[in-house]
């Protein structure tokens, strides 16, 4: 089994460690090889993603990644960017389905920012297309306007497009998906105004009726981010688009009391797949020690179900999880009163721990 370490920048690399730390704890034999990316490959090589970096994650059977980013390459041309890297990666390895399962342990209901009663035994899961949409629809740019409001003037501009194989495949997943959960799917767009959005209605209705026993709802993207505040449980599976799947995701994280504890994991049509916590780099602690680094381990556990094949070492690691925190160990990002706050190595040492006491 081999997995390419990739902890890029920020919290990155020490979030990184304690997963990979716990990896090790395992009885399995991993081959593990570690690379720059982001700005920390930029520094050494002048870009984001070098050759070398994404030869090693083509090769390997799943990545384990950090996060990249920070703030004094935000001057930099696009594409040298640090965040260019992931969605590089995205690309060439065509990791077009993301799951990001938002689930709220109960020793963290009190973290939550709702109230206990909406989010007690929260679990849902949202596939996000990853490999469309806006992000990568061309043509885009910048150019002087010849039309609009202001002719003459600059703009920039970005091109939305999906095409049928593209939301047929994403649907599948979903409906897959939902099979194994409370056959469920809510299918989120703005087909009220996006062109795009009602071609991929039309579609996901149409893959709809390959499962039976599936049931589908629609519902506009404004309203399914009031609904995820409002009542979150009344949701079992989410498919959406790129765009409107990263802005759910992100707040659905606080549902479960930080986006720290928010795995994802981004898969293409061989099950090859790229693990990262759902949220960034975090610059302005990286270095302190502070950083949650759970997602990151959750996110080796969906790696070793998912990629590798190892469900009972998955189970292990999640159970090992829930297990440190009904200690009361809490990282700085979930600390309330009666818990005992750790760092990030104190975190992953006693998920570790918690995996030994198993044997």
């Amino acid at each position: 089994m081999k997995i390419a370490v990739l902890p890029g920048d920020g919290i990155g690399t020490e979030i990184v460690a304690e997963a990979v730390k716990v990896l090790n704890a395992l009885d399995l034999q991993f081959e593990m090889e570690t690379a720059l990316v982001g700005g920390a490959a930029y520094e050494a090589y002048g870009h984001p993603l070098p050759p070398a970096t994404l030869k090693l994650a083509k090769e390997a059977d799943a990545v384990l990644f950090g996060a990249v980013g920070d703030w004094k390459y935000d001057m930099l041309e696009r594409p040298l960017r640090p965040e260019q890297a992931i969605l590089g990666l995205r690309k060439n390895l065509g990791l077009f389905a993301n799951f990001r399962p938002a689930i709220c342990y109960p020793e963290l209901v009190a973290s939550s920012s709702l109230k206990p009663e909406l989010v007690a035994g929260l679990d849902i899961l949202i596939i996000r297309e990853l490999t469309g949409d806006i992000y990568f629809g061309q043509p885009r740019g910048r150019r002087v306007a010849t039309d609009g409001h202001f002719p003459g003037t600059d703009e920039a501009f970005d091109t939305m497009r999906y095409s049928r194989p593209e939301i047929e495949r994403i649907a599948h997943i979903a409906f897959q998906a939902a099979r194994k959960r409370s056959k469920r799917v809510t299918s989120v767009d703005k087909a009220n105004v996006l062109e795009t959005f009602q071609f991929w209605r039309d579609v996901v209705t149409h893959v709809g009726l390959e499962y039976p026993d599936v049931a589908l709802d629609h519902m506009y993207v404004d309203n399914a981010a009031m609904q995820l505040v409002r009542a979150p449980k009344t949701f079992d599976v989410l498919v959406t688009g790129n765009l409107f799947g990263d802005i759910l995701s992100d707040e659905a994280s606080m549902l479960t009391g930080s986006i720290g504890m928010l795995p994802s994991a981004s898969l293409n049509a061989s099950q090859q797949g790229l693990y990262e916590p759902s949220h960034g780099s975090a610059p302005d602690i990286a270095g302190k020690g502070i950083a949650n680094p759970l997602a990151t381990i959750l996110s080796a556990a969906m790696m070793l179900r998912f990629s590798l094949t190892q469900e009972t070492a998955a189970q292990r690691i999640e159970s090992a999880v829930k297990s440190v925190l009904a200690q009361g160990l809490r990282t700085q990002d979930l600390a309330s009163k009666g818990t005992t706050p750790v760092g990030t190595v104190a975190m992953g040492d006693a998920v570790v721990r918690a995996l030994n006491s198993q044997r």
